[in-house]
C-alpha cells in the first residue's frame, strides 16, 4: 500500500489548464482498481492518493503520468506502507 503526495510547486498558477488532464488520471486510477482514496491537502497545498495493487514501478510510472507531474504544477513522492494494524472496517483493503 503506497500514499501518494503531490505537492505543489512553482508551476501551480498553470493548474487549471491542466486539470481535466489530472481528473482523467485520478479517474483512471480508481477504475483500474489502483487508487482508494484521492483528495486535497489541507490547506490547499496539493493532493494525496492511497493506491494499492501495483509493484512500486507501476506505481512510479503511473504517477509520472499525472499532467501535473509531468508539467511541473506539483512534486510526486511515493511513500510506502506496511500496514501492522488495521480498522477491522478497512480490514478488506489488505486483501
Amino acid at each position: 500500500m503506497y500514499v501518494v503526495l503531490l505537492k505543489f510547486a512553482a508551476n501551480r498558477a498553470e493548474a487549471p489548464r491542466h486539470m481535466d488532464g489530472h481528473n482523467t488520471w485520478i479517474r483512471q486510477g480508481f477504475k483500474d482498481g489502483v487508487f482508494l482514496l484521492a483528495g486535497s491537502l489541507v490547506p490547499g497545498v496539493g493532493g494525496a492518493v492511497l493506491a494499492r495493487g501495483e509493484a512500486r514501478e507501476a506505481l512510479e510510472a503511473r504517477v509520472a503520468a499525472d499532467p501535473f507531474v509531468k508539467e511541473g504544477i506539483v512534486s510526486a513522492e511515493i511513500h510506502q506502507i506496511a500496514p501492522g494494524r488495521t480498522h477491522e472496517g478497512l480490514a478488506a483493503l489488505l486483501a
